[in-house]
């Protein structure tokens, strides 16, 4: 097994509790990984911590819980002609006779928004339904639960090992710049996408966006080929017809009908994106028979999850959102495009993606840009080029204040009227334990300036 996160300890106790000789290897030390080395002792389970180069002797199959391709140990696995799989595709073996199907979703963003709408609705239609996989419970703990069906989340790493899948329904969100230091490259990104789809009873494409429709394409034509879009949906697909959510897909007659499935008012937190979010999960359940009272049901039951285009407060006539999820460019486009006039909060770690058609887009919205992270400069050289009008300010530092003075800086650009909005279109690890974190310091930072406006800050 490599790898000593959530996922790897949960593959570790299940193989074990099978009987299986378990051995775990953790680049990474530290508290964590000593205490959760500690706990599978006590299970029979040998964890050796530090760097290794290669399986251990006598290993008969290698487990990987995201590791890279280019890893040292997973190169000299398959060099030695061992099977290199992920903990996903262990739980597809794993699964027993009867076991719940799985309803499967990736993209580079809304992953955990659209499983958790998901949930609610198949919920809300009485099934026993739980999230599993990269968000929830790991998928390898799941499939022998008393469950109807599985609405599983998956990443790319996941996908990228994963031969074997065979999902009820399978829907790719998007597909956008993103871990390309993992994957090498977009084409490679895209292609590990794109095997969810490989043999789904049904496919489930976005038509709004180009990678993809492109990854259904072979799929399309036939009746488990689905599209969900912003637009008017042609039949066999789900879309919007005013301020309505309808489906011309899971229908009688797809031709000539149409099923009013929610409404705009259904959708929380509201925004463009959140609408595509609700359409794909609509399209998800349907496949799996939810009725449309349902559908709605669940929308309106759902509650997002903290650091998702979140309203903080408003102070002085200035709105603040948190939207630390946006992890990336193309999640960071979707929030822009949320509110007409912005004071923008961005900056982390861009892995490999690159920033200035985000810029470009967003630039008639932008009031000014407050940055910081480690690649704050890489963000501010494309707002020089595509945005010159607009104000930027750096905020240098890695230190706990950091979050204080950009949140100062960014009250000093903004007017009433503007919306202050964390979108960092980065990765959080080079200032904070992750993007909670990093959403938390804003929150924090925000309502000490409501405190010194004198008006609490609240809506």
């Amino acid at each position: 097994m490599a790898g000593l996160g959530v996922s790897g300890t949960a593959a570790a106790r299940v193989l074990a509790s099978r009987g299986e000789k378990v051995v775990v290897v953790e680049s990474g030390g530290g508290e964590r990984a000593t205490a959760a080395a500690e706990r599978l002792a006590g299970l029979g389970v040998e964890v050796r911590l530090g760097e290794c180069a290669a399986p251990p002797e006598g290993a008969s199959l290698v487990v990987t819980t995201g590791w890279p391709p280019h890893h040292p140990l997973l190169v000299a696995a398959a060099a030695a002609g061992l099977e290199v799989i992920s903990e996903v595709e262990l739980a597809w073996r794993l699964r027993p006779p009867g076991a719940a199907p799985w309803l499967a979703l990736t993209g580079t963003n809304g992953k955990t928004t659209v499983v958790r709408m998901l949930t609610s609705m198949l919920n809300a239609a009485g099934h026993r339904a739980p999230a599993v996989g990269n968000v929830g419970t790991p998928v390898v703990e799941a499939v022998t639960g008393p469950w109807d069906v599985l609405a599983v989340e998956l990443s790319s790493f996941q996908l990228h090992r994963s031969p074997s899948l065979v999902p009820h329904t399978a829907a790719v969100l998007n597909v956008a710049p993103d871990h390309l230091d993992w994957h090498g490259s977009m084409e490679e990104y895209a292609r590990a996408k794109g095997r969810v789809f490989e043999r789904a009873g049904t496919v489930v494409h976005n038509a709004d966006d180009e990678w993809s429709a492109r990854l259904a394409a072979p799929y399309a034509g036939g009746a488990r080929a689905v599209g969900f879009t912003l637009g008017v949906p042609a039949p066999g697909q789900v879309g919007v017809v005013e301020d309505l959510l309808v489906d011309r897909a899971f229908v009688a007659d797809p031709a000539r009908g149409a099923e009013e499935l929610a409404s705009f008012a259904d959708v929380r937190p509201f925004a463009p994106h959140n609408v595509a979010n609700a359409l794909a999960a609509a399209a998800l359940a349907r496949s799996y028979g939810v009725p449309p009272g349902a559908v709605r049901r669940g929308l309106l039951d759902f509650v997002p999850d903290p650091h998702r285009i979140a309203h903080v407060a408003r102070v002085g006539q200035v709105d603040y959102v948190d939207d630390s999820k946006a992890t990336n460019p193309h999640a960071a486009a979707a929030s822009l495009a949320a509110y007409p006039s912005i004071v923008w909060i961005a900056g982390g770690q861009l892995k490999g993606a690159e920033v200035d058609d985000l810029v470009r887009r967003a630039a008639p919205r932008l009031r000014g840009a407050v940055l910081l992270g480690a690649d704050r400069e890489r963000i501010h050289r494309a707002l020089t080029r595509h945005a010159e009008n607009v104000p930027v300010i750096e905020v240098p530092g890695r230190d706990t204040g950091v979050m204080d003075r950009v949140v100062t800086e960014a009250a000093g650009l903004a007017v009433p009227g503007d919306t202050v909005l964390l979108a960092p279109a980065g990765a959080s690890l080079d200032m904070f334990a992750g993007y909670p974190a990093r959403g938390e310091a804003f929150t924090r930072a925000v309502h000490r300036l409501a405190a010194r406006h004198g008006d609490g800050g609240r809506r």
